[in-house]
């Protein structure tokens, strides 16, 4: 018997790139919320979501250190199970309730693809960095504490596609009030055979579901971010009309499940 929540598929079941859920993340985030063209984030929604007319185009950039393991203590392999992240996420509405959809993200590494595509997330290969905090002090520590600095940036084929910073001012009093939305996206899988290239195999709306969600060490301060125009790219048309604040945090959760909202090849 073949086994494997993913290709290949082996006997042994050791070669796959996804196991089987339970999936464990943990992660250190820096977020930049900023306002995007209107326009822009509403046409990048899939049909059933529409634009939040109360946001007038508010988004949020990430940027994430990610150590996972499942069930076999593979956050002791950080050659495979570490890895960075970033990822847009644009305010919008579904079903009359308001909700984060996620039209592009970033990945460094094959196994985070995987399980994003699984989700429904459009992951991308890219190289994305972000200041880390260190417990020795040194000014390159970057302390969670007022004044710490962080940067953040997001690259593809040779491209810089992202850079943020931010400046800690103190800490956030109701992260609830900021990061309070679902957040949803297009599981998307075509088929390769003449006449069915348009009639994708699999297109759904999902929401991801998260157990035990631990936000915590919430800071808020000053952010900048810049998203250029880059060829062969189309993340600058949601760039920054105007910059809102800036945070950093720690994030945990597992996945066991998902939701579909709704399922466009019916």
């Amino acid at each position: 018997m073949l086994k494997g929540f993913s290709v290949p598929l082996t006997p042994q079941g050791l070669s796959p790139l996804v196991s089987l859920p339970p999936w464990h993340y943990s992660s250190d985030c820096l977020v930049v919320e900023y306002w995007a063209d209107s326009e822009a984030v509403t046409a990048l929604l899939p049909p059933g979501v529409s634009s939040d007319a109360k946001s007038n185009g508010r988004s949020f950039v990430w940027f994430l250190d990610w150590q996972f393991t499942g069930s076999n203590d593979e956050h002791t392999d950080p050659a495979r199970y570490q890895y960075r992240e970033a990822f847009v996420l644009v305010e919008a509405v579904f079903d009359g309730k308001p909700i984060n959809y996620c039209p592009y993200i970033f990945v460094d590494n094959d196994a985070a693809i995987a399980r994003g595509w699984a989700q429904g997330f459009p992951k991308k290969l890219g190289s994305v960095f972000q200041t880390r905090s260190f417990s020795a002090p040194s000014a390159a520590a970057a302390p969670l504490a007022k004044g710490s600095r962080f940067g953040g940036s997001l690259a593809a084929h040779g491209e810089r596609l992202v850079t943020a910073r931010i400046q800690l001012e103190e800490k956030a009093e109701n992260p609830a009030a900021i990061f309070n939305r679902p957040t949803v996206m297009r599981r998307y899988f075509p088929q390769l055979s003449a006449g069915l290239q348009e009639k994708p195999a699999v297109d759904e709306l999902t929401m991801s579901l998260t157990d035990d969600l631990a936000v915590v060490d919430v800071w808020a301060g000053s952010a900048e971010l810049r998203i250029p125009e880059v060829q062969g790219e189309d993340l600058h048309s949601l760039a920054p009309k105007r910059v809102g604040r800036g945070y950093r945090l720690g994030m945990s959760y597992s996945v066991t499940d998902l939701r579909i909202l709704k399922n466009y090849v019916r």
